[in-house]
């Protein structure tokens, strides 16, 4: 039998082909194949897993495990011995974080207070990426990585490329997106020299990062009095793209769409394998739920 490590190459490289990143998972498993070196064992099993996950006191056991199933399993191909962890060892919670979603009034107060930022280049790259993430649903990873280049104002429309699974899309825009965007490139090449092909610039003139761009953002949930409830989380970047799932269907259903046939088309804007994942970000809202019940009492009153 081939030594596990040679498995681990070849379990990545098979995975990674078939479109998965797996950021950490090589990490994770040579930990695990470490361990068991040192404890002179050869076959992945429950109780040798169940001891390196208590070794190594990781706080999260649910996602270690999962990723120890995935590779059990195919290990299990060539040595039967193998043992794949059961789910009920660490259970996932299946607590759902509740997003936060802005309102369009939030979303202006966080723009125009962006644009009182200093240096006036790190004032406009705020203002432009609070913007753009509110009208697109992008992650902020994928705003972060763009180059000008991906950024095609003339057809109106983002090249987002080898994101999440490595997939790649075209973004349709809006034409007052377009409008922000292309003051922003104008500003940019004003107020810098950009000696890297990014398109939102930091402080320094080169690629945003979310470090920084997280830090000013929770400086800007301050100025404009954004906060939640004692014992939730704080508002995110990331929770652009939850507002924008669902901001767009409450517009959908205040125009009377099927909204069941719409889906797909924006599953695949937000960059998801399936439209069954899309439903993770719709968070049932007041305005959401009123809006869906009074399409609802309308087609009940239509039909009697």
């Amino acid at each position: 039998m081939r030594p596990l490590t040679e498995h681990l190459d070849r379990y990545l490289a098979l995975r990674r082909a078939l479109g998965y990143q797996l950021r950490g998972h090589g990490r994770v498993l040579m930990s695990l194949l470490s361990y068991m070196e040192e404890a002179g064992e050869t076959t992945v099993t429950v109780r040798i897993t169940q001891a390196w996950v208590d070794r190594v006191g990781a706080d999260d056991a649910a996602h270690l495990l999962s990723v120890v199933r995935g590779f059990a399993t195919y290990l299990s191909g060539f040595d039967p011995s193998t043992e794949v962890p059961p789910t009920w060892l660490a259970p996932a919670s299946n607590r759902r974080v509740r997003p936060y979603l802005f309102t369009k009034g939030q979303i202006d107060a966080l723009i125009d207070s962006a644009d009182l930022l200093h240096p006036r280049l790190w004032a406009k790259t705020m203002a432009s990426l609070i913007g753009l993430l509110a009208a697109t649903g992008l992650r902020p990873g994928e705003a972060y990585r763009l180059d000008c280049t991906e950024v095609d104002l003339q057809g109106r429309e983002l090249r987002v490329l080898n994101s999440k699974y490595g997939r790649s899309r075209l973004l349709p825009l809006h034409e007052t997106t377009v409008d922000a965007l292309a003051r922003y490139a104008e500003a940019r090449n004003r107020l810098a020299a950009p000696s890297e092909p990014a398109f939102f610039l930091s402080r320094s003139g080169r690629r945003i990062g979310s470090g920084e761009a997280s830090m000013a953002f929770r400086r800007l949930l301050d100025d404009c009095a954004i906060t939640v409830p004692v014992g939730r989380r704080p508002p995110r970047l990331y929770d652009f793209r939850h507002s924008f799932a669902v901001n767009t269907l409450v517009d959908w259903h205040r125009a009377g769409l099927d909204v069941r046939r719409q889906l797909p088309a924006l599953s695949a804007y937000l960059g998801h394998l399936v439209p069954g994942n899309t439903y993770w970000y719709l968070e049932a809202t007041p305005e959401l739920l009123s809006t869906v019940a009074g399409r609802m009492s309308s087609l009940f009153e239509a039909k009697r």
